[in-house]
């Protein structure tokens, strides 16, 4: 696809938010920043520290955080890769960051005494609860199991909706909200959860981890998604580099992008249809025209 690249030189980017005087939000994971972007400009929020990941406008006008902990990292062949857990890890947490001040508060890091090890992607559904996923952490000789969780965004309760995938990445819901889709990294398959209540969801069938919807043929990892307005889910591939969008019943097509490590992409514009994407080996948001139109995020402020 033909893209036109807004920024460069950036720190392993993630989580990009289009903001209404055109320009976008983003994490600089391996530089531990929030940052604003424009054509040619960035500046620096704020210095969160760890490894901030997928990030989303709440209904208070701040930016909800996942925060993996930090990696280490590994320059390869002109790629900025991510490794195991960085030598200051501490565990996983989800901040707030105040826009104006640049303020992080911790809002969570365990949930039933467990500490979280790797929160990465992160959605608002309509009542202004947070569903975001947790990548698990990988080290030397061992790698924490992942899941899904629900939270509410003054702190006040986390729930553990799913627990023992491989590393669960993208989340985002369904145009009705009754479906909370999970991108698992390890294995490339895109898994679907019913929504039954609060931070809840339908129990799987026996020997199945969620309601499976598509397994990319070949190999391939899963990044963040995000979903189109006529329900098929958007998801950045790593290896063959692009972004794959899926039909709710298993079809697919792939857009391919010069970067083995195509990390994010979200929508906006005037009719939905400008997709920001992260090229995030080679420290690259880009933004090209969209075949379809986006869903539009709650508390988007485009």
């Amino acid at each position: 696809m033909e893209f036109e690249v807004i920024a460069e030189g950036l720190g392993f980017p993630e989580g990009p938010i289009i903001m209404p005087d055109g320009s976008v939000i983003l994490v600089e994971i391996r530089r531990q920043t929030l940052t604003r972007v424009w054509n040619g400009k960035t500046e620096v929020i704020s210095q969160v520290g760890g490894g901030p990941n997928g990030a989303a406008l709440g209904p208070d006008g701040a930016v909800y955080l996942c925060n993996n902990g930090g990696f280490e990292w590994h320059d390869v062949m002109g790629l900025c890769i991510p490794g195991h857990a960085a030598k200051d890890y501490a565990g996983g947490r989800l901040e707030r960051v105040d826009m104006k001040t640049g303020k992080v508060d911790r809002l969570y890091d365990s949930v039933n005494g467990a500490k979280l090890s790797g929160p990465n992607d992160i959605v608002f559904d309509k009542a202004g609860g947070i569903w975001f996923t947790d990548l698990g952490k990988g080290y030397a000789r061992s790698k924490d199991k992942g899941g899904l969780y629900y939270a509410r965004a003054d702190g006040s309760k986390i729930i553990e909706a799913v627990y023992g995938s491989s590393g669960y990445n993208g989340v985002g819901l369904s145009p009705d909200e009754k479906v909370v889709y999970a991108a698992e990294t390890e294995t490339g398959k895109l898994w679907a959860h019913d929504i039954v209540g609060e931070g809840q969801v339908a129990p799987p069938s026996p020997g199945m981890p969620a309601r499976h919807v598509f397994t990319y043929p070949g190999h391939v990892y899963f990044d963040s998604l995000a979903v189109e307005a006529d329900g098929r889910v958007c998801v950045a591939t790593i290896v063959n580099g692009g972004i794959t969008a899926i039909t709710p019943e298993g079809a697919f097509e792939h857009f391919a992008f010069p970067d083995l490590l195509v990390t994010n992409i979200c929508f906006g514009g005037a009719d939905m249809r400008d997709a920001y994407i992260t090229l995030s080996g080679t420290g690259k948001l880009v933004k090209t025209r969209w075949p379809r139109p986006g869903l539009k995020l709650n508390f988007a402020q485009y």
